[in-house]
């Protein structure tokens, strides 16, 4: 009682909320208890963990993999703990790379290209009271050479910036975030091992964080986003937020304000882009948290109701939940359109040239809704492209839809402009026909751009023959509009003016015949 006493008159506190907490007990869970099909695990996956054991370390499938297996579901991605020191894991794969500061993983590849697999690897941590860490006075940036010879380290309000102190398995199961997240799972003899009741409440669905909420969210502010973000996922499983993980939430959002501005960045694009963006926007909502976590975040969720944006989001969802790639490009130009649009339109108003205009109407936008986070760099660069293709789309003459349709992000820009179509900014006959067009074999093409130009001649002639400067009302009075223009255009010879005229036949698509991949299927 007495110790108890000293320790809160010197801040200090006892038991999971402070000082080191309890480890847990080690659980052994075999395949009968747990019923985790080993079909569902990626053989990649399992060759990490062989190769790593056959070493002599130990190693498991960790964190959400095992999560995900537990309720029947096939992970997308797979993790791997090991006792081994990352520069150990490196020495046994050829593809391997070290990667990471703040805490440093492996990533071993395999594959190469898109069809690429990365299986990220971690080395077991010790569980480190961040009291005793060495303290920086600035952020990764201002504090980057102080940081350069650390192994554990915080700033000034608790959040750590250097944790890179290996450990026994039993710690590294404490300092994760939550319950369901910190199960371990060999595919070999198929155990999986729980320190902190981890399948206890998955089988409740309760989403529960280890230790004290408040003390953990502090450790690492991006926890705030990791719990809405989970929570979001797995609702349709019928996961809820413990209420002791989600009662801090709102009043700890203040800490992310000292997260660098490219850590949230990619934590924002994670809740957009992991299948449930608008499960996760309603999450936020209701949860009071709509504001206040990203400024660009802020927009999406203000804007998720507005056609555009929300076609956008179902669309990422779904192509994430097919198994399809998606680029974060093509969302945030979705999310951004409105504004690029409206100041093109302003532009075009004072007369500027429609090109120059828009280039300028982009700018804006990136320094005031960007910045220098990502604006200046691959993703600024797919955006501008994909809203610079848009006012080419109504140029169909000559060769210049030939040469649009091979540019490299004329999928992405095709898609962009389909979704315009479907809201009414565009008509939806000028997007199928880039639908046509994009899918047809070359001898296709050549037909739908005659047959195009055949159609606006057309209507160019009945324009004159309507309004005609001058004509012999005798002689054209009862002429049709064809008839009438074949009678001026020859100095009065009408001799072929009856004959009919003939019409071009639109060859249908050979099969096999080389043609583009069906629209709809880009964002590459």
């Amino acid at each position: 009682m007495i110790k108890k006493f000293i320790d809160k008159l010197l801040g200090k506190s006892s038991g999971p909320k402070g000082g080191k907490p309890s480890f847990g007990k080690r659980q052994e869970v075999g395949p009968q208890e747990h019923g985790i099909d080993p079909k569902l695990v990626d053989d990649r996956a399992l060759n990490v963990v062989h190769t790593l054991k056959e070493a002599g370390y130990e190693a498991y499938i960790v964190g959400g993999a095992v999560r995900d297996l537990l309720v029947g579901l096939r992970p997308k991605d797979f993790d791997v703990a090991t006792s081994a020191t990352p520069e150990q894991v490196k020495s046994l794969f050829r593809r391997a790379f070290i990667i990471g500061r703040r805490f440093r993983i492996v990533h071993v590849v395999y594959g190469r290209g898109r069809e690429h697999e990365v299986i990220e690897v971690s080395t077991f941590r010790a569980y480190m009271d961040n009291a005793a860490a060495e303290q920086v006075a600035g952020n990764e940036k201002t504090s980057k050479s102080e940081l350069a010879g650390m192994k554990h380290a915080v700033d000034s309000t608790g959040r750590v910036l250097r944790d890179n102190v290996w450990g026994p398995q039993e710690e590294d199961a404490t300092r994760r975030d939550f319950t369901i997240n910190a199960m371990y799972y060999d595919p070999e003899t198929q155990t999986v091992v729980d320190y902190h009741n981890g399948i206890k409440d998955a089988k409740k669905r309760t989403l529960r964080m280890i230790g004290d909420p408040l003390t953990r969210y502090r450790e690492d502010p991006v926890r705030i986003i990791r719990a809405v973000r989970f929570a979001a996922k797995l609702n349709p499983l019928g996961f809820k937020l413990d209420p002791k993980t989600a009662a801090p939430l709102v009043q700890c959002q203040a800490l992310l304000a000292d997260v660098p501005q490219s850590r949230l960045f990619d934590e924002m694009l994670k809740l957009l882009q992991t299948g449930h963006s608008l499960a996760t926007i309603a999450q936020l909502k209701a949860l009071g948290m709509s504001r206040g976590i990203y400024p660009l975040l802020d927009l999406v969720v203000e804007r998720a109701d507005e056609p555009f944006v929300q076609s956008a989001l179902q669309d990422t969802d779904r192509r994430v939940n097919e198994g399809k790639p998606v680029a974060p490009s093509f969302l945030l130009a979705c999310v951004l359109w409105s504004d690029v649009r409206d100041g093109w339109a302003r532009r075009l108003q004072d007369r500027q040239h429609p090109f120059p205009a828009l280039q300028d109407a982009i700018d804006d936008v990136f320094n005031a809704r960007i910045g220098d986070v990502s604006g200046r760099g691959k993703l600024a660069a797919d955006m501008r492209e994909i809203w610079m293709m848009q006012p080419r789309f109504e140029k169909r003459t000559g060769s210049a839809p030939f040469s649009l349709v091979e540019q490299p992000r004329f999928r992405a820009s095709f898609d962009f402009m389909r979704l315009r179509a479907d809201i009414g900014e565009v008509d939806v006959v000028l997007a199928d026909w880039w639908q046509e067009f994009s899918q047809a074999s070359d001898a296709v093409r050549e037909d739908l751009v005659a047959q195009l130009r055949d159609e606006q001649g057309k209507g160019q002639r009945r324009v004159r023959v309507a309004r005609p400067v001058a004509r012999d009302a005798d002689s054209e009075a009862g002429a049709p509009p064809a008839q009438a223009e074949a009678s001026r255009g020859d100095g009065g010879d009408d001799a072929g003016a009856d004959a009919p005229r003939k019409r071009r036949r639109r060859r249908r698509k050979p099969a096999g015949d080389g043609a583009a991949p069906a629209a709809g299927d880009s964002q590459d």
